[in-house]
Parts: C-alpha cells; sequence; structure tokens
C-alpha cells in the first residue's frame, strides 16, 4: 500500500469521528500541549486507534489528535509527534503531516522546543523560523516518488511561508508576545549537541537546535501545504561553557513558555485567510 492510500485510509477513519475540515493543522512540540486543551472538540482520538499513525514514547507528547475549533477558527491539532530517534523511518515521522493534508488543511504551523544557538537569544524567546538547514543525515522523500502526494524535486526556497510569517509578526503585537525569527537547523539525536558541533552550527548561520521539524516542513511542501515553524528557546546552546541539559529541563522551560506560546499562535489562527 502506498504512503497515500494509508493517508487517505486513516483521514477517512478520523472523518467517521469527526467530519470537520480543518483550516490550519497544528503540530505540537515537547511541553507546548496545552492549546489543544483550550479547542472545541468535535473529536480527541489517540494516535494508537489511527490506522498508520506513528506513537510517540517521550514525556512531553500526549499522542492524541484534537478535530474542533479554536475560537471559532476549524482546526486539527497533534498533541505530539513521534521522533526520527525512537527508530522509526522518517517515512513514518512524517505519516501524520499527510494526513493532515489528506484532510483537507492548506497550512501546517509546526512547532517545537529548540536550543538557543544565537547569542542574542535568551531561554523563553519564542522564534518565527524563517528557513531550515536539514542536519538529520538524511529526507523523508527518499525512496520511490509518490506523485500522487508531489513532485519528485520539491522546491524548497519559501519552505517557511512568507506571507505566514508578516501574518504572525502582526499577531504577535496583537497578542503582546515578542517572537524572534530565525534559522532552525534539525539534528537527528537524541544525545545533545557536542559544544564542538554548537558552535559549528553557529557559525552556519543556526539561530537554533532541535531534532524534529525539518522533514516535517519537507513533506508538508512536498505535498504543497503552506508551512509555518515556531521555536520556543529552552535552553541556550551556544557552545560555551553552561551546565549539562536534561530533557525534564526541556519540558519545564517549555511549559514556562507555554502561556505566551498559546497567546501567540491563538493571535496566529485567528490572523490566518479562512
Amino acid at each position: 500500500m502506498t504512503w497515500a492510500a494509508r493517508a487517505r485510509e486513516a483521514a477517512e477513519f478520523i472523518r467517521r469521528r469527526a467530519d470537520r475540515r480543518p483550516g490550519a493543522a497544528i503540530i505540537l512540540g515537547s511541553g507546548l500541549g496545552a492549546l489543544a486543551e483550550l479547542v472545541q472538540a468535535d473529536a480527541v482520538i489517540p494516535y494508537q486507534d489511527i490506522p498508520h499513525f506513528p506513537q510517540p514514547r517521550v514525556e512531553g507528547h500526549a499522542g492524541r489528535l484534537v478535530i474542533g475549533c479554536l475560537d471559532g477558527h476549524p482546526v486539527a491539532v497533534m498533541q505530539g509527534r513521534a521522533h526520527y530517534y525512537e527508530g522509526y523511518a522518517l517515512a513514518e515521522v512524517v505519516f501524520p503531516v499527510l494526513v493532515l493534508h489528506a484532510l483537507g488543511a492548506p497550512v501546517l504551523i509546526v512547532t517545537n522546543a529548540a536550543g538557543g544557538l544565537n547569542r542574542d537569544f535568551l531561554a523563553g524567546d519564542l522564534m518565527l523560523i524563517t528557513d531550515h538547514i536539514n542536519f538529520m543525515g538524511t529526507n523523508p522523500l527518499i525512496g520511490p516518488n509518490e506523485e500522487e502526494l508531489g513532485p519528485r524535486f520539491p522546491d524548497m526556497t519559501q519552505a517557511y511561508d512568507p506571507e505566514l510569517i508578516r501574518i504572525s509578526e502582526v499577531a504577535a503585537v496583537g497578542a503582546r508576545v515578542p517572537v524572534r525569527k530565525g534559522v532552525y537547523i534539525g539534528v537527528s539525536g537524541p544525545s545533545y549537541e557536542t559544544p564542538a558541533e554548537l558552535r559549528m552550527m553557529g557559525r552556519w548561520g543556526a539561530d537554533a537546535v532541535g531534532m524534529s521539524t525539518v522533514h516535517e516542513v519537507i513533506a508538508a511542501r512536498h505535498c504543497g501545504m503552506r508551512v509555518l515553524g515556531i521555536s520556543a528557546i529552552t535552553d541556550m546552546a551556544t557552545g560555551e561553557a553552561q551546565a549539562p541539559i536534561s530533557h525534564e529541563e526541556v519540558v519545564a522551560t517549555a511549559k514556562r513558555i507555554e502561556p505566551e506560546f498559546v497567546r501567540l499562535v491563538r493571535s496566529i489562527v485567528a490572523c490566518l485567510p479562512h
């Protein structure tokens, strides 16, 4: 069975629970799941119930799909994600993006917790992603191309939609949430980066580093979705002398940022063209 056929099967299963076309799909990263609780839900579906859906196995990822309305706007919200470092093939990791596309969502808002490489950033900042560097060593589109999903060689010159970034900047002002802008670099994990690696990434022009997002964005652009990316900067990872970092600390900082993050995303969704 092709991935497109599996996505249709999963989408049909979801429609039997909640037949609503989302105006935006949102993937919530580590410690950022509270937004899903604000959705007036038609259905809350555990990932394990959805055909072919990968299951997250990491703290801070609830593993539920919420279909409904956020402040009156139809959305599909993924409360957590599976990661490449959990042992899944990248095609499995990005499969939920194909399902969100099959549900009819034209826009993907992808979020993550990330380490700050830019020395002007602070832990607790929110960053609109303007571009990314794929340093995961692989690509989710490797293998036979499914023309039903998109072209063999998708363009990535505007992977993060410039209009959505402009809308988000305006929404951030309205929500009184300061935002940064910058480049996200995706690594495979699960080990955190060495100081030498962090210094190298900073010299490359990356502003934040994390273990997700880039492959989801590639898959979304392949099938024609418009993408907005938001990183919650949970720690500073500049490669200078610093205390050891743990996932528990990352999740705790993300939880601290969460109220501003929720306010920002709600404002963005309200400003999207519907």
